[in-house]
């Protein structure tokens, strides 16, 4: 295969293999999945094949026949239809792609998208025996949806004739149609009758078809004897093999299926095979920047071929396969997904094109690193390993070292923590410091990335969902703090910086809502392009999330949301869902999007791929997803999944121990008093079956109310714009986080209820809730500064008298060592000691204003029996949380 050098300027034969990826590297063929010793035989004067078992295919560089299952989409990029495969005879259909003339609207280019000589591009050929030579009538059964996707042509042992060409379809649009006619001049949508070949010969011979149209999906062919043949109702007659083996057959669709089949379309930006004009390819350098040190961002750039954003053939995010294995001297190895990245600056620039190429690695040990630079090509290689591409030289093969020293960094960057691991416990583990984490911050706004200094953010409905300038915290942003372009980012910079200077350490986001409530967020160049990204919106994205881990922040990717994860509406209503990813099946779109988010941001230290937020996707579906997400991380990032209240036993439970690769759950409820023991039992249930979860608590309470602003902001006196009184941040403080706490939870994230003005949707404004966030820094402040092992403590309830885990009391204990008992309401409680022996110290906490332990009114108690813990030291109808420690 030739690949196009770039010269200035471009002579004019390089423009037309740009233009028409004859020799460019164009799209490879659809590789065969019959063997050539395949021949199908014609009994009584009929033969059927199904399309998809040619046994060669040829002239295939411009335009290639693609196969299409259930379990398979063709990568090659446009295709303005959805899937047909419900009804397809054998399960599964070939189309030529790239498809970019759909109506006569689209420029119509000779030689690209339309071949008006038979046998010119795209040949499939077919060995058949014939026992009875004569004139056979040609049908074939196709599925037309435009008016320019309804033409072939068809042709035997090389030999094109008149009566093979311009096969056309006019009647039987948006369904699977057997025809027999030929475009004429006098009728262009065809004359019956007409389309035939001529067999002299008994024996072995080869029928071919070519393309005359790109986009044309074809299922199966039949040749017959009979000229008035009737037209099959259903897929035809059954194939005969004359010698050879076929494969299995594709699981069948039942046409009955086709009206509940949907489809997940996606509408190139441009339907140009490349951009144009064209720069020169780079030189395969490499450039490292960042600071080489443990735990850090390292950035490697490749001067790469060049591409752009909205290229078709070949597509940058598709077609190109970049990965760097980066291999230290004790053996430990990353294999890191690298990403189109245009001129490197976008973020800056907002260039659409470039020749860079890069990938981050976040090193997780000093000494020297010995990095290889892998780069190939091919349809959809980006997507799958194991599909047929071509190292491309000279960037395939680059290497070079790194050497890495020790991090300086301290206190709130988790730079100087490490990379947050799972560890088989119901807590994450810093890697580096090997201190265990428990999370707080903000749920809400899930629309946190609606964000109007971001390049291409639009409001899909801007009245209920406005895009947001993080205005209110404009001036939390500090001198130093990252920018982008003209001085932008501030508002969302400062926000991050409020909520990180509360003592928080996480905030969740969705990164694509197209469809859903917010419907103004997503990684593409348009939203209804999803296989094209936005170079400069993601690397500002980037130096967000960036900021955030430099500032101590967890984050949580929340992967899509109910409204646009499957076909499948509300909770599970079947319906159509044009926005959802593959029909909410692992196909190209979802594993791009996958690739594209890991590759781009799967370096910072401390995050969460939630694959769904109330997720009522199947568990095959979800499992798959959730397997190629672990499969693509170098890092082995915490993967969680978000479901609505009533479904958990039903979605959590299928995947629970080693039925899935989910490290933890990010859990809802419609009510804060059922927080301790929703908690509870997921993570009883996960240690159960021996893979502990991480259960952290992400939306406590109803949709319309969870956490309430505080009091006091901005007039709040409790009541919700219908007038109803909303739980307050006292309630969320006993109920939602100590509850989580004591139950064994990993921690929170706080919802905004719809019912308020700052709420999931529309909310700029975290001091909204400030009060809470003091609240979340002093309960983990507790564990933290008192050296409470928590990763080795169990919900106790039942020693304080509390067994069906109601909301009176709470117990967190490590028996025999240390015991932890919360009282919501300040009412006194007994412990039961009976099993242990030894003295107990009693301390005393003040969950509303921290600080240190205190003495209540007994010091110690004696292990033996049940014991009374006293009085608080003060305010005792208020919460406080007793601590007794064995001495």
């Amino acid at each position: 295969m030739t690949r196009c050098t770039s010269v200035d300027p471009f002579p004019r034969a390089v423009w037309l293999c740009l233009f028409t990826l004859a020799t460019c590297g164009g799209l490879r063929a659809q590789t065969p999945i019959v063997a050539p010793s395949v021949v199908f035989a014609e009994t009584d004067g009929m033969l059927a094949v199904e399309a998809e078992h040619f046994f060669q295919q040829t002239l295939s560089d411009t335009r290639a026949f693609y196969l299409t299952h259930a379990t398979q989409t063709p990568a090659a990029q446009p295709d303005g239809d959805p899937t047909h495969v419900a009804g397809a005879s054998g399960g599964a259909y070939l189309e030529i792609l790239p498809d970019t003339r759909r109506n006569h609207g689209h420029k119509l280019v000779k030689g690209v998208n339309f071949a008006p000589e038979a046998g010119a591009m795209a040949v499939l050929h077919y060995k058949v025996h014939i026992a009875n030579p004569g004139r056979y009538y040609v049908w074939v059964r196709a599925y037309s949806t435009g008016s320019e996707d309804n033409g072939l042509h068809v042709g035997i042992d090389g030999q094109w004739p008149a009566s093979g060409q311009r096969m056309q379809w006019c009647e039987g649009k948006n369904g699977w149609r057997w025809e027999s006619k030929q475009r004429t001049d006098q009728q262009h949508c065809g004359e019956p009758y007409k389309i035939f070949l001529d067999i002299e010969s008994a024996g072995e011979h080869v029928i071919q078809f070519s393309m005359r149209e790109d986009g044309f999906e074809f299922d199966k062919w039949l040749l017959t004897r009979e000229r008035d043949f009737t037209r099959p109702n259903g897929v035809g007659p059954s194939p005969v093999v004359h010698s050879g083996t076929l494969p299995k057959p594709f699981p069948m669709v039942p046409a009955a299926a086709a009206a509940a089949q949907r489809s997940s379309p996606t509408k190139p930006s441009s339907l140009q095979p490349l951009q144009l004009p064209r720069r020169r390819d780079g030189d395969g350098r490499v450039s490292v920047s960042g600071e080489t040190k443990q735990w850090h961002k390292v950035t490697l750039d490749l001067n790469g071929p060049f591409a752009h954003e909205k290229d078709n053939a070949p597509n940058p995010f598709t077609d190109y396969r970049m990965t760097v294995r980066f291999t230290h001297d004790d053996g430990k190895a990353y294999t890191v997904p690298g990403y189109f990245a245009a001129d490197g600056n976008a973020a800056n620039s907002s260039a659409e094109s470039g020749t860079v190429w890069r990938a981050h690695f976040a090193p997780d040990r000093t000494g020297t690193w010995n990095y290889v630079v892998s780069f190939d090509q091919g349809n959809g290689a980006a997507l799958d390993s194991a599909v047929d591409a071509t190292p491309m030289q000279p960037f395939d093969g680059v290497s070079g070292s790194l050497e890495i020293e020790a991090s300086d960094k301290r206190g709130r960057d988790l730079r100087g923590q490490g990379r947050l691991q799972y560890v088989g416990k119901h807590y994450l583990q810093f890697a580096g410091s090997q201190k265990y984490f428990l999370k707080v911050g903000a749920d809400a706004p899930e629309t946190l990335l609606a964000y109007a200094d971001f390049d291409n953010t639009i409001a899909g409905n801007p009245k209920k969902a406005p895009i947001k300038t993080w205005g209110p915290h404009r001036n939390d942003w500090n001198p130093g703090d990252p920018t982008w372009g003209d001085q932008k980012g501030r508002g969302l910079i400062g926000a991050i910086n409020y909520l990180s200077g509360k003592g928080c350490n996480a905030f969740s986001f969705l990164t694509y809502n197209a469809g859903g409530d917010g419907d103004n967020v997503w990684p593409f160049i348009q939203r209804e392009d999803k296989l094209h990204y936005d170079c400069s919106k993601l690397d500002q994205w980037g130096i967000v999330f960036d900021h955030g881990t430099a500032r101590g922040m967890y984050l949580h990717f929340k992967l899509q949301e109910t409204e646009n994860d499957d076909h499948r509406t509300g909770k599970g209503k079947q319906g159509f869902v044009p926005e959802c990813f593959d029909d909410g099946n692992l196909g190209v779109q979802r594993k791009l999007y996958c690739r594209e988010l890991v590759a781009r941001f799967g370096h910072n230290l401390a995050l969460n791929w939630n694959i769904g937020e109330e997720n009522t996707q199947s568990t095959e579906q979800q499992v798959a997803m959730i397997d190629y997400l672990a499969e693509l991380d170098p890092y082995d990032h915490h993967i969680v999944l978000h479901t609505y209240p009533g479904q958990h036993d039903r979605i959590y439970g299928a995947l629970l121990g080693e039925r899935s690769k989910l490290t933890g759950v990010s859990l809802q409820n419609s009510s804060l008093q059922a927080t301790h023991a929703d908690t509870l039992r997921w993570v009883r249930e996960s240690a159960r079956v021996g893979r502990p979860w991480v259960v952290a608590f992400d939306e406590s309470g109803s949709a319309a109310h969870a956490q309430a602003p505080d009091l006091g902001y901005r007039g709040f006196d409790g009541h919700d714009r219908t007038g109803k009184m909303a739980e307050t941040q006292h309630d969320v403080r006993k109920l939602t986080l100590w509850g989580t706490l004591m139950a064994g939870g990993a921690g929170n994230e706080y919802y905004f209820g719809y019912q308020f003005d700052e709420n999931d949707i529309v909310c700029q404004d975290w001091r909204s809730r400030d009060q809470s966030w003091d609240y979340c820094r002093i309960a983990i402040a507790f564990f933290h500064d008192n050296a409470i092992p928590f990763w080795e403590m169990k919900n106790a309830d039942a020693l304080v008298g509390n067994d069906d885990h109601g909301d009176s009391k709470f117990c967190f204990a490590k028996p025999g060592e240390i015991y932890l008992v919360y009282l919501p309401d300040g009412v006194t409680s007994e412990l039961d000691l009976s099993n242990v022996d030894g003295s107990f110290r009693v301390h005393w906490y003040n969950p509303r204003v921290g600080g240190d332990l205190a003495t209540g009114s007994i010091k110690s108690v004696q292990g033996g029996s049940k014991v009374a813990l006293g009085a608080a030291p003060q305010d005792a109808d208020e919460d406080w949380l007793v601590v007794l420690r064995k001495d």
